[in-house]
Order: structure tokens, then sequence, then C-alpha cells
């Protein structure tokens, strides 16, 4: 009987009154095998949007190359800025339709529209669900412990990051296939900030 070797990963979704950010550490493990130490699972889609993931990185990559794509000819053709809850309802649909053969990832979508801050969290089938933070992967357990003893409504963006990177740094501490540093999205109406923070 062959063995299979789940992918590790941290990532979490926190919204802010002026914003939302996403987080995501860089290891990128099968098992307990190490493969990179530089592996990227939060993705830019367009201005004011962005995807944290854990999973299969090339499940990851396309999904965030199809869904920024299908944002940016929604926008051409329709002449408006997509809402948040777009971008998740299409990635639910992609995912659900997908469920046979299903991408092998957990996901967040953040981002902030005309109607302000949103997080929604995915599951590989498809399932949506928007809240006020979230936390998937491995690491997630450890992470979400962290957000839940500090997180307050009414953050600001930059309470929000220290949040963030603290809840990480937890998983990082207890879960062996989480770590290598922190990949960073700042979304607010000034549009999206990306930072790396080393550990």
């Amino acid at each position: 009987m062959a063995e299979y070797y789940y992918p590790g990963a941290t990532a979490i979704g926190i919204k802010a009154r002026d914003g939302v950010v996403l987080a995501a550490d860089k290891r990128v493990t099968y098992g307990y095998t190490l493969m990179s130490k530089s592996g990227k699972k939060v993705f830019r889609i367009l201005d004011r949007a962005g995807i944290a993931s854990a999973g299969f990185i090339a499940d990851m990559q396309t999904l965030a190359r199809t869904i920024e794509a299908e944002m940016k000819i929604f926008e051409l053709e329709s002449g408006m800025k997509p809402r948040v809850y777009n971008i998740a309802r299409l990635l639910s649909l992609i995912l659900h339709s997908s469920r046979f053969a299903p991408y092998v990832v957990e996901t967040i979508v953040g981002g902030i529209d005309e109607e302000g801050p949103h997080i929604y969290v995915l599951d590989p089938l498809g399932a949506a669900i928007e809240d006020d933070y979230a936390a998937v992967g491995t690491g997630a357990q450890l992470a979400i412990s962290i957000i839940e003893s500090e997180f307050e409504n009414g953050l600001t963006l930059e309470e929000a990051r220290s949040l963030a990177l603290r809840a990480v740094k937890a998983a990082f501490s207890r879960d062996a296939t989480s770590g290598d540093g922190v990949d960073l999205l700042l979304i607010s109406n000034n549009g999206v900030r990306e930072e790396f923070v080393p550990v």
C-alpha cells in the first residue's frame, strides 16, 4: 500500500476596520520532506483582493492565475470592479465543479470593496463562509488559538498585521511543516501592499 503525504502549511486572514491582512508561511513540505523554503502561498488578485492558501502549490498557483484572469475579464467587460464576493463565488464554483478530481487546497479570499472589508474561507469542495478571521492548513489550530484570544472588532490594519504575524509564528513553534518566514498581503482602499517577514 502506497503512503500519501499531505502538504503542510499555515495560512490566515484577518479582517480589520480599514482592510484585510492575509498571511502564509513559506515552507513547502510533503509529509516531513522539505521541498522548498521559498514557496508563495499568498497571491494578489487585482488591486483590492488576494488569496491565501494551504495545500498543493501547483493547485494554488493555477487557481490564483485563473481567478485573476477571470476577474480582469469581468472588469473589462462590465466596466465595474469586482466585489470580494464575486471572487469568492467564482472560486467556489471552480472548486465545486472539480469535486470529483478536486484541487487539494484550503483557501482564504480577502479584500475590500464598496461594502467594506471581507474574509471568505473555502474548503476543497467549494463551500464558502464569510467570517471576521480564518486559519487553514496543518498549523491552523495553533494559529486560530492566538487569533481568537486577541481578536477584537475594529482592529486597525497595522494591529491586524501584528496579530497575523503572532498567529503564524505560534504555528511555527509546534507545526514542523510550517516555517521559513511569512508572506503578507495588506489590502486597503490604497491598494495591496506585499511584505515578507523572515522568522
